[in-house]
């Protein structure tokens, strides 16, 4: 395992109304009692030989059954047609609740949008320590390219490195990887699996002309992002799992595995192996999930 300068030290360990309502009652109830003694009253104080109203003396029984029904001279009026009350359409209703799409900047100036979009993506992790703020998105494009070929480019990582040392550990004169070297990589794998997956989709698809666009300037021929991020993701998920202690020599101010197979591994692998197996667990998980979700 080859390991820089920056990643190497000496070992060691380190949440009233009611009655007025009732009497409002018992008014109504009193006018129309009221009313109805009224009509019947003044039918009773009528005359007893009621004059006929003239529609009454206009309609003479004949002395046979018509064949059709007699005919009227008031005749009874059709109820006017009222008008319904008018929709409004759907679909402007669905236009007028959808927000107005925010605009992406240009890759230049995308730095502060796309720092804002990764904060709000780790939902109050304090992130901000983590983050290169510069160039970002042609800094992670760069370091995703490397990735798909196996590569580390530290220099142009979207994350800082950990200030936490690496250590190893002295047992019967061999050295070891020190497993609580694996800590310094908790919150890099912590921040990735607690992603929501939506949201990181959403976040993703927003940006993807920034990314492409930066993709473009490697120069790449017949060649999309999207398509070198599937490689990269490739090459980290076939890191193997090492539950074992990890035996380790020195050779000037480097590292490597005394265990030829792991030292014959990509150094994008080697990364993750130094951050140990339950964090590798972590990160592999997530790029499952991301290979079912990004678009092929």
């Amino acid at each position: 395992m080859q390991v820089n300068e920056e990643d190497r030290i000496a070992p060691g360990k380190q949440a009233s109304g009611g009655n007025g309502v009732i009497w409002v009652l018992a008014l109504l109830v009193i006018v129309l009692a009221g009313g109805g003694w009224y009509y019947l009253t003044k039918d009773e104080s009528a005359t007893e030989t009621p004059q006929q109203s003239e529609e009454q003396a206009a309609v003479s029984l004949p002395d046979t059954a018509p064949e059709q029904p007699l005919q009227t001279d008031a005749p009874v009026p059709e109820p006017e047609a009222q008008p319904q009350p008018t929709a409004a359409a759907p679909q402007a209703q669905e236009e007028a609740a959808k927000p107005a799409a925010e605009q992406l900047p240009a890759l230049a100036d995308s730095d502060k949008f796309v720092h804002d979009k990764v904060v709000q993506m780790a939902d109050g992790m304090n992130i901000n320590p983590l983050l290169n703020d510069s160039d970002m998105v042609r800094q992670f494009v760069v370091f995703v390219d490397n990735l798909a070929q196996g590569e580390l480019a530290r220099k142009t990582s979207p994350m800082k490195a950990p200030t936490q040392k690496f250590t190893v550990s002295d047992i019967t004169n061999k050295t070891y990887l020190d497993p609580d070297s694996y800590h310094r990589y908790d919150v890099y794998a912590d921040f990735l699996s607690g992603l929501d997956d939506n949201q990181l989709l959403a976040t993703y698809k927003q940006m993807s002309p920034l990314l492409e666009q930066a993709f473009a300037e490697l120069g790449y021929p017949n060649m999309t992002f999207n398509q070198r991020l599937h490689q990269a993701m490739k090459v980290l998920l076939g890191t193997p799992i090492v539950d074992e202690p990890i035996e380790l020599y020195s050779i000037s101010v480097n590292y490597k595995f005394v265990d030829p197979k792991l030292e014959a591994l990509p150094n994008a692998q080697k990364l993750l192996i130094r951050m140990g197996p339950d964090n590798t667990r972590k990160i592999k998980k997530v790029l499952r999930q991301l290979q079912t979700l990004l678009p092929q």
